[in-house]
């Protein structure tokens, strides 16, 4: 089922956000996020000048890597296109997260870091995506392609209505850890 036919219209913005995720070989997992922000029409940019449709406003890149237990080992970040001469300035910022570790709370731990002032609201978003994508990267290649790494409660559990602890699909999929009525 796609959207209903909308009204009459005349598109302006495209904002694109595209999510990787890697198995290193390592074994450290790694998602690298790209968020590309574009304009259908000419408009002009006090630093950068004229802008022409189909150039980027806004081109960052954030690479995130995690650990099994979701530890963040490295995060790297890198603005090649911005509005302003000098938003590259706030990258750094970002290994901030190195040492963290993406569990309940993730996104109180990076609105305190990374929100506001302290960070860069487009890259700071990117987050969301990458990690959720990080948990669709892991979710089948724990199982699937490292078999031999010892099998713990799936990060995933409680996340979602379907992964619930006491739902039929964690009955099905992980009974080990179901918490519902038995038989």
């Amino acid at each position: 089922m796609s959207l209903p036919e909308p009204s009459p219209r005349k598109k302006l913005h495209t904002r694109t956000i595209t999510c990787n995720g890697f198995l290193r070989e390592d074994g450290l997992w790694e998602v690298e996020g790209h968020l590309l922000d574009t304009k259908t029409y000419t408009f002009e940019n006090r630093w950068r000048g004229s802008i022409r449709p189909g150039t980027p406003i806004h081109g960052m890149y954030l690479r995130l890597t995690t650990d099994d237990q979701l530890v963040v080992k490295d995060c790297v970040a890198v603005i090649e296109f911005s509005p302003f001469a000098n938003c590259e300035s706030i990258t750094e910022r970002y290994e901030g997260l190195i040492g963290k570790q993406i569990k309940p709370g993730w996104t109180r731990v990076v609105k305190n870091l990374l929100a506001g002032t302290k960070g860069c609201t487009h890259m700071t978003e990117l987050l969301g995506p990458i990690s959720t994508t990080l948990f669709q990267t892991m979710a089948t290649l724990k199982k699937d392609i490292a078999p031999e790494r010892p099998v713990s409660k799936p990060f995933y559990l409680n996340g979602c209505h379907m992964w619930a602890q006491d739902g039929e699909q964690v009955l099905a999929f992980h009974p080990e850890h179901y918490t519902g009525k038995k038989g």
